[in-house]
């Protein structure tokens, strides 16, 4: 199942149990007591490694990634999955960006949650993204930055830390977020 709020895709389970159900539910009593943006604005973004599925670094497809490669960039983490509609509306625009600042230390970072790699792989075929895709199956990452719903992304600067969190993907906040990412990219390094 996945439920749409404004522009925004509740992570779910496809087919519930009732064991999946009943976690379901504890997990959203603990997301509604948690704060919309849990990672705070100036303290370092979480570290992680993982397997890269597209346009990685390291130009294999069985390389790791890691959020270290990244440092002295500017990162946009973007988490997404196969059935989140507004993902896929978001991927042309993260596209654009990386086309636009990417000569400037820019770089989109897209964390793919799909159980199935193949559900990634079937949803870039057919909304490509020119830009590191890494693949998280068992979502640590996702957990390590508190996401709560598809689309979320974080800002993070060149020295590792996050400046912004957004979650959603909504045409009215395009303009803000990039804003934000062409302020960053001006700063020096």
């Amino acid at each position: 199942m996945q439920a749409t709020v404004a522009g925004q895709t509740r992570i779910s389970s496809r087919k519930p149990t009732g064991f999946v159900s009943a976690a379901m539910l504890i997990c959203m009593l603990v997301v509604w007591k948690q704060p919309a943006h849990a990672l705070e604005s100036g303290k370092p973004a979480p570290e992680f490694t993982l397997p890269a599925t597209h346009n990685n670094p390291g130009g294999g497809a069985s390389s790791n990634i890691q959020l270290s490669d990244y440092k002295g960039k500017i990162v946009y983490l973007d988490f997404w999955a196969s059935w989140c509609r507004p993902c896929k509306q978001s991927f042309p625009w993260m596209n654009a960006l990386q086309s636009k600042y990417g000569a400037q230390g820019f770089q989109v970072v897209a964390v793919n949650v799909d159980a199935e790699k193949d559900d990634a792989l079937q949803f870039l075929k057919a909304t490509p993204g020119n830009f590191t895709v890494a693949y998280d199956p068992k979502g640590k990452v996702a957990q390590q930055y508190e996401v709560k719903g598809m689309p979320t992304s974080i800002l993070i600067g060149r020295d590792g830390k996050v400046l912004s969190q957004h979650a959603g993907f909504f045409e009215a906040s395009k303009q803000k977020i990039e804003q934000a990412i062409a302020a960053s990219v001006a700063e020096k390094q």
